[in-house]
């Protein structure tokens, strides 16, 4: 597979003076998603937690509804992209094969293709009522996040997603160039893990538009945190989906925009260490 990162070399320009060195920058690759054969999307993407991405995609899709109607998943290197070659049930094939469409899917894109507006302003699906949280639960879930982002320390260009519980910590966090691909990485993961959704927080590097509200809604998560502001529509989506959508989070707080009762007016104490999803 390629590498991730890669080392290229630069000049610098500062304070009026030209210098030169190297930096290193995340890769970008065409990454397609196929199923019996035909291809369903292709997105760009961080050649890295692949399989976790096929699976993560093919959820939030729609396509299946669970990893285990993926009969077989291989990953194969071509020469100018990835391909994530997926075999389903038969019941999952005949729905794919109904929906099938080329997307040529950039980097920002979380929604490229669809053939309609209902069908890219579909509802989220209604997550469990799940546990209430205290803020000292969501600041500490967001301070756990900086020091793991391994591609992002490297290069300073890619986004995370994570999951985070009361009992165990930081259970998953994925990263890619492009939001929406972190996002269904994590999903991918919790998905094999059998994690229990309802019992944590998803946390976001990004900004909160409306079809990262659909996925988290999909994963089954009651709760999820960005750094960045939500969009107007994606404020709609959480509240219609019964989702607590705190944004702008900073070292000093956040601020919640639906559902705000499942913030606890209790502090609790008793973080648990961190147990992560491999």
């Amino acid at each position: 597979m390629p590498d991730a990162v890669i080392t290229a070399d630069r000049q610098i320009w500062r304070d009026g003076h030209l210098g030169e060195g190297t930096r290193l920058i995340p890769e970008e690759t065409a990454i397609a998603l196929t199923y019996n054969g035909g291809t369903y999307a292709v997105m760009m993407g961080t050649p890295r937690d692949l399989r976790d991405f096929a699976i993560g995609f093919s959820l939030s899709e729609g396509i299946v509804r669970s990893a285990d109607e993926i009969e077989t998943l291989d990953i194969v290197e071509l020469d100018d992209g990835i391909e994530l070659r997926m075999w389903l049930k038969p019941s999952s094939a005949d729905l794919v094969n109904e929906r099938r469409r080329h997307i040529a899917g950039p980097t920002g894109c979380g929604i490229c293709g669809v053939e309609s507006i209902a069908e890219a302003v579909r509802p989220a699906a209604i997550v469990p009522k799940g546990r209430t949280f205290a803020p000292s639960e969501i600041m500490a879930a967001m301070a756990s996040i900086t020091l793991l982002q391994q591609l992002n320390i490297q290069t300073r260009a890619v986004h995370a997603a994570a999951f985070w519980t009361p009992a165990h910590g930081l259970m998953a966090l994925r990263e890619d160039v492009g939001r929406h691909n972190a996002l269904d990485k994590l999903a991918g993961a919790l998905a094999q893990a059998l994690v229990c959704a309802s019992e944590g927080i998803v946390l976001l590097t990004s900004r909160v538009s409306v079809e990262m509200v659909q996925k988290t809604a999909t994963i089954g998560v009651p709760l999820m945190v960005a750094v960045s502001a939500p969009t107007a529509l994606a404020v709609r989506t959480a509240d219609a989906a019964g989702i607590t959508l705190a944004a702008i989070a900073r070292a000093d707080g956040f601020e919640v925009f639906t559902h705000p009762q499942r913030i606890a007016v209790t502090q609790h104490t008793g973080v648990a260490e961190a147990t992560h999803v491999a």
